[in-house]
């Protein structure tokens, strides 16, 4: 499903893209590494120079690398672009903070405290909240996680809530509804 039509005509001023991949080191640990691209389709001032349409605003990097039990191991961070040179990028030492930490609940609230404003790269902070979630997905399938042990992405969000249908169809085991189960799941009133 894509999004309706815009209303009105529209000029593009600002593109930002971010990738994340996840990688299986040889070595049994995982690499999640992302990349924050920001674009102006038009000229901009900024740090003292103009940038052309389509020159980096910002191009930056995090990479965690995670154990088996989501626990981060090292982290490294770089800019190739930034607004300020020789000013934003003095920071990215300071990713090694997440060391440490493990992905899970409070992971978010943690790398505000330790990362979030002025302790931080405010872009480079928002790839380490979004690399999170790419390591769950990183995990997906991977047969690491016990079939005894709750599915980490359960009570996340609405669709996979516990009282949720597409749980009481997908992992009834987890299910903790009230409508009574069958092969297909709860009844379509639920």
């Amino acid at each position: 499903m894509s999004l309706s039509e815009p209303k009105a005509k529209r000029e593009p001023l600002h593109r930002r893209t971010i990738e994340i991949v996840g990688y299986k080191r040889e070595d049994g640990l995982f690499d999640i590494e992302g990349r924050l691209l920001d674009r102006k389709d038009v000229e901009f001032p900024v740090g003292g120079r103009k940038l052309s349409p389509g020159d980096a605003v910002h191009d930056m990097w995090l990479r965690i690398t995670v154990d088996r039990e989501l626990r981060i191991v090292d982290a490294a961070a770089s800019s190739d672009a930034m607004p300020y040179a020789g000013e934003c990028d003095r920071i990215a030492p300071d990713y090694a903070k997440l060391i440490g930490l493990s992905i899970g609940p409070g992971y978010l609230r943690k790398v505000k405290e330790l990362l979030g404003g002025v302790r931080g790269c405010t872009h480079i902070t928002e790839l380490a909240c979004s690399l999170a979630t790419a390591a769950y997905q990183t995990f997906a399938g991977q047969g690491i996680s016990s079939p005894e042990r709750k599915p980490t992405q359960l009570d996340r969000c609405h669709a996979l809530e516990s009282h949720a249908p597409a749980v009481a169809r997908f992992y009834p085991k987890w299910y903790r509804g009230s409508a009574p189960l069958d092969d297909a799941g709860p009844s379509e009133n639920h």
